[in-house]
């Protein structure tokens, strides 16, 4: 008897238990259901117009007081489009090309000038050759000298011995050649022609003055005429010509 009263103690105990869950579960949901309900009812939908985000965020307008820490005063380089440095570049080419054209003008004009300057001289000189300074009649020293003076200006040519062009031995052999003597064309054999003489104080017009390197004739007063070099051709100079000793030679008197 006790048993089945403990037992029914049991049930009982259970069944009111299981009442009161099922009283819990509807006011959790009812909560829960509150709150989502809740929830939903603050965030209604809206249609108002939204701003326009682009337009503010490429707005210019700055306030006054506005302070960007001095970025505002740079100095930013300007660049220059593709178009503009092409056209920079075909100028640059173009008075390249006239200052190259300048200064061909100006070489052209400059070798025109040396080229008639040349066909001048060559002609003079050619003229000059044509028409050849007479031969004294007098067979003596003293024409001699005279006639060598009167190819002054003449070409310095080596081994030439012609107006057209001679060295110094040259020179003496063509003068003394016009005058029916024969002479080496050699300087040192020149030094040895004739008749010595003892000094320069001794010496006369139409002597020869030679040594191994250089010949010379005579003209009186310590000066010479003879062919020098290249660049100053056929001259007069005082026999300071020569470099060291040199002979006095007698062919005529």
């Amino acid at each position: 008897m006790k048993s089945t009263k403990r037992i029914v103690s049991m049930f009982s105990a259970a069944a009111i238990v299981c009442a009161a869950f099922v009283a819990v579960v509807p006011v959790a949901t009812a909560a829960s259901s509150g709150a989502v309900t809740a929830s939903e009812r603050s965030f209604p939908a809206t249609t108002a117009g939204r701003r326009n985000l682009l337009n503010e965020a490429t707005s210019t307008e700055v306030e006054e007081d506005s302070n960007w820490g001095g970025i505002e005063t740079l100095d930013v380089p300007k660049t220059k489009s593709q178009a503009e440095k092409d056209a920079e570049a075909e100028q640059e080419r173009q008075a390249a090309a006239q200052r190259q054209a300048a200064a061909q003008r100006q070489a052209d004009s400059s070798a025109t000038t040396s080229s008639s300057t040349t066909s001048s001289s060559a002609a003079s000189r050619s003229s000059t050759r044509t028409s050849l300074p007479e031969v004294p009649s007098s067979k003596n020293g003293s024409a001699i000298a005279e006639y060598a003076t009167k190819f002054q200006g003449y070409p310095y040519v080596s081994g030439g011995n012609t107006p057209s062009g001679w060295d110094c031995s040259g020179f003496v052999q063509y003068v003394f050649s016009q005058f029916g003597i024969n002479l080496p064309h050699s300087s040192s054999s020149q030094a040895m022609a004739g008749v010595a003489v003892a000094s320069l104080d001794q010496a006369q017009p139409g002597d020869i003055l030679a040594n191994s390197s250089h010949a010379a004739i005579y003209i009186g007063n310590g000066m010479v005429m003879n062919a020098m070099n290249p660049s100053q051709g056929t001259n007069i100079s005082s026999t300071a010509v020569f470099s060291g000793s040199y002979s006095i030679r007698r062919i005529l008197e």
